[in-house]
């Protein structure tokens, strides 16, 4: 069947008037405090990383029993709990109380899980104590060069890093086509987050040195429900109350009608792993 071309209506999701489509018309929410209104969506709907990457860092980055891992930006847990299957010693880092309340709520009951109050800026960790480093989804939050002046702190001599990241896969699908270009349409910020993700000048500072990628294949498939909850998981869409919420979900079911196959759509990543010993 031929695939008809995603003409949405135009009285959908106009941007306030002067503001380029993707650009932040105004400065940006505290990252700290981004998430906190999205914690239940968050915790149900994010992905988790594929397994490949989870192996890459036991097989080359110490990751494994004996360890002692530091999540920066740990969130509600969606790392962490891979982590943890390792045998490694977990100390899930994160700034923001509800975020943090989830992980606790889903991994409190792990003997090697510790909730630890902190940010990737000042871990509050003590010094010289961590084997590897990890950050999933949430480096592009960090003041890089204070961030990097923690970890070096918090690191054992030869310590690991490891950055990780679910991106969108270079050849789009038609519906992540559509999929962004409704975000490009509806959320003012989403260009400039976008932009600042896996951003691999800084990450390469960060790291001292050397830096390795590696990226593996990865997927989620939702029905409508499950995909408005992973878009709402999402920091630049906009909630309820907001002029651009009931125009975006409009959208997003129109999206979902074309692509749906049983009732459902595939959502695929590439998990990106960026990694390396972190060097002073």
């Amino acid at each position: 069947m031929e695939r008809r071309a995603y003409s949405p209506q135009p009285a959908l999701c106009r941007l306030p008037a002067g503001t380029a489509h993707g650009a932040r018309p105004g400065p940006l929410m505290r990252a700290t405090e981004r998430f906190s209104s999205r914690v239940g969506n968050y915790a149900r709907y994010r992905p988790s990383y594929a397994h490949g990457a989870i192996a890459l860092l036991q097989g080359r980055c110490g990751l494994g029993p004996g360890a002692v891992v530091a999540d920066i930006g740990s969130g509600t847990g969606i790392l962490a709990r891979q982590l943890l299957a390792s045998g490694a010693l977990v100390m899930a880092v994160e700034p923001n109380g509800e975020m943090r309340a989830a992980a606790e709520a889903q991994l409190g009951g792990e003997p090697s899980f510790r909730s630890v109050r902190g940010s990737a800026e000042a871990t509050t960790l003590a010094a010289a104590s961590i084997d590897l480093l990890v950050a999933g989804q949430a480096f592009h939050w960090f003041d890089a060069a204070r961030a990097r002046r923690e970890a070096l702190r918090v690191m054992r001599a030869a310590g690991w890093g490891a950055l990780l990241w679910n991106e969108r896969p270079a050849q789009a699908t038609p519906f992540l086509e559509d999929y962004e270009a409704l975000l490009m349409r509806c959320a003012a910020e989403y260009g400039a987050i976008k932009a600042s993700r896996a951003d691999e000048a800084v990450m390469h500072d960060f790291f001292g040195g050397a830096m390795q990628l590696a990226t593996f294949p990865n997927q989620q498939d939702f029905d409508l429900a499950g995909l408005e909850g992973r878009l709402m998981s999402s920091s630049y869409a906009p909630e309820a109350g907001h002029p651009q919420h009931q125009p975006m979900l409009a959208g997003l079911r129109e999206v979902f009608a074309r692509h749906a196959r049983d009732g459902r759509v595939e959502f695929p990543y590439q998990t990106l792993v960026y990694f390396g010993r972190l060097r002073a």
